[in-house]
């Protein structure tokens, strides 16, 4: 049996530049940040935050971030990407391993890598268009059946 390969290993996160500045990247709680950071979450920061606001946050209890670091635009855009797309199987209209498999056609990428939290803004746009429409087509479906 093959071991499953855990998340950031062998990454070293000690070395992260801002993507947007260029800046070194620190590591440090979210409250400064989150309004209310209850959980104890752990944040990778663009050391010029806040003129340069990028950021990512990390698997709670871990070093390793959720996805890319992002400036305000595009948290965003991944926002608004994971409301449209977890319509579609919290709604039951997909399974959650159906939808991944889906939006991995669709971003062009191996399902392992079709996480909108690595995504930039134009797979983030399309990940919302063409969520909307799946959503439409299928509520129409289930509303003819």
């Amino acid at each position: 049996m093959s071991k499953k390969k855990k998340k950031g290993k062998g990454i070293n996160y000690t070395s992260m530049k801002c993507p947007y500045c260029g800046s070194t990247v620190t590591y440090k709680s979210a409250d400064e940040i989150y309004k209310n950071n209850s959980k104890g979450m752990m944040l990778y920061v663009c050391s010029r935050y806040p003129a340069c606001d990028a950021y990512v946050r990390t698997h709670l209890g871990t070093r390793v971030p959720v996805g890319t670091m992002a400036n305000g635009q595009l948290r965003r855009l991944r926002f608004e990407a994971h409301l449209e797309f977890n319509k579609l199987y919290e709604s039951g209209m997909m399974s959650k391993d159906e939808a991944y498999r889906w939006l991995a056609l669709i971003t062009y990428s191996p399902q392992t890598y079709a996480h909108i939290g690595n995504m930039g803004e134009y797979y983030c746009k399309v990940v919302i268009d063409e969520s909307r429409k799946l959503y439409q087509t299928l509520s129409e479906r289930r509303g003819s059946a």
